[in-house]
């Protein structure tokens, strides 16, 4: 299973999962359709199946093109997103699996940003291969989404799920907020030294214009101040010492940043 990230509108991406030995193709979170379209051309791929994490806009907008396109495409979404997800037919719950290119990915519930967030899992096929998290806008590079329609329990429960996958897991998150992230994560966690080589590492790569997508969940682990709540010196700087109450101050000062 190959892997294209499409930038699309200001800082969204695209990923287009393509298997060429069926010459098929899947979409995650199409913005739009016709950077799609473009690259299923391209590649000479019918695209079978689409698959959205939530209901924004910035990550559907192009879900009734491709299907115009193609028809026969199966549109995938959190079942708590009934009626929100355009052409959506599958409706899926935590521990529902779906397959694409021979491989099967977990579906993972993760309400917070809003109420019917849903990620994908793509376990690694061998053991010393990666693991593929297409995980919306629930978990960025380092950072989180807002929180629109959830909570901060509901979103420390969802991240939670996030900290117990592999740490070689790719992090395929769908906005390249990864510099401004880390300008604001090193305020809350600068002696952090981890932080610190990532934070110039991305000032260099962002000067490039290269992408910081995707990321790697060990590095997350390591230097994302929302999957840290219950590291002391966090919990210190945000003057608590109860997780939740971490995190849900953590993300009040993001939203003001």
């Amino acid at each position: 299973m190959q892997i294209f990230r499409l930038p699309v509108l200001t800082d969204n991406y695209i990923f287009l999962l393509y298997d060429q030995s069926q010459g098929t193709a899947a979409v995650v979170d199409p913005a739009e359709g016709k950077p799609v379209l473009d690259k299923l051309n391209e590649l000479q791929a019918d695209l079978v199946a689409i698959f959205n994490t939530h209901h924004h806009y910035d990550h559907v907008g192009g879900n009734q093109e491709l299907l115009a396109k193609f028809p026969q495409a199966q549109v995938y979404g959190g079942a708590e997103d009934r009626g929100r997800i355009p052409g959506q037919q599958i409706f899926l719950v935590d521990g529902d699996r779906v397959t694409f290119a021979h491989r099967t990915a977990e579906i993972l519930f993760v309400p917070g940003h809003t109420r019917a967030h849903i990620a994908y899992y793509f376990p690694p096929e061998t053991a010393d291969g990666t693991g593929e998290l297409f995980c919306g806008d629930t978990l960025f590079a380092g950072g989180c989404g807002r929180l629109f329609e959830g909570t901060p329990q509901q979103m420390v429960n969802s991240l939670s799920k996030f900290l117990a996958l592999p740490d070689n897991t790719r992090v395929w998150c769908a906005h390249e907020y990864t510099l401004n992230n880390l300008r604001f994560a090193v305020t809350v966690d600068g002696e952090n030294p981890e932080l610190q080589q990532r934070y110039t590492a991305v000032q260099a790569s962002r000067s490039r214009g290269e992408a910081t997508i995707p990321s790697i969940l060990g590095v997350e682990k390591q230097t994302n101040p929302f999957l840290r709540w219950q590291e002391p010196k966090l919990q210190l700087a945000m003057n608590s010492d109860e997780p939740i109450q971490t995190f849900a101050r953590l993300r009040g000062m993001k939203d003001k940043f």
